[in-house]
């Protein structure tokens, strides 16, 4: 699927990733932790594309990434970037169907079945701009699923959401990997929601990639207890440290 090879970034002589290497798996969700400013969204920026590594390679079933054409790179891997919004007065079933752009037509099945799946049928025809900060998000999240990418790569999917919407949303992406075998990669600041429904962990801090397993190797208190300064109860639940 994807892999990462020794990837490492560096701005302004700063080193801001450093040499980080892991795969991705077919039908899994992976949860991308770590402190503010550990290089979450930064790395899976590198994974989508957007950016290149000063060092190392990233490789989608053994091709490098950034040889593969821009649309072929599209139709791979759906994009939330952080902090998504769209403040354009077009309606939701029309930003959701800009996911479609990369396959370069208009169908409309994908893009029924992704607005409702995130619940949106009853908005399908409001405008974006006139929705609640977790109404727009769910569209957001609509759109990268009418594309029917093989990868997601989510940037806090759940920010601006109620708990009720977070969970749907993050069973929803649970459902795709579990039952459809795609790849889930999504930034997460909620542990104990990522407890929940992520397979694997990818703890990072400081740039570096401190361990990566599923949640009983990396929500303990030697590892990501350490890193965030916290302690952790049953069932992964997090307490002050």
């Amino acid at each position: 699927m994807i892999t990462a090879e020794d990837v490492a970034l560096v701005r302004s002589g700063r080193s801001v990733l450093g040499e980080i290497s892991f795969r991705l798996r077919i039908g899994e969700v992976v949860a991308l932790i770590g402190p503010n400013g550990a290089g979450k969204s930064t790395l899976l920026r590198l994974l989508a594309g957007l950016a290149r590594p000063t060092r190392g390679r990233v490789l989608v079933e053994g091709e490098a990434l950034d040889r593969l054409p821009r649309k072929v790179r599209a139709r791979w891997i759906g994009w939330l970037p952080q902090g998504a919004r769209a403040a354009w007065g077009m309606t939701v079933r029309e930003l959701v169907a800009l996911g479609r752009m990369p396959h370069g037509d208009r169908a409309q099945a994908p893009v029924d079945r992704a607005i409702a799946r995130l619940g949106l049928a009853s908005l399908a025809g409001a405008r974006i701009d006139r929705l609640s900060g977790g109404e727009a998000k769910r569209a957001m999240i609509a759109r990268v699923l009418a594309g029917e990418p093989r990868v997601l790569l989510l940037d806090e999917p759940t920010a601006d959401l109620d708990p009720a919407a977070a969970f749907a949303v993050m069973r929803l992406l649970h459902a795709l990997a579990a039952e459809e075998g795609r790849t889930v990669v999504v930034v997460l600041h909620d542990l104990t929601l990522a407890a929940r429904f992520a397979d694997r962990f990818l703890l990072l801090a400081d740039g570096h990639l401190v361990v990566e397993g599923p949640a009983t190797a990396v929500l303990n208190n030697a590892t990501a207890g350490r890193v965030f300064g916290i302690r952790f109860g049953a069932d992964h639940a997090v307490l002050p440290a």
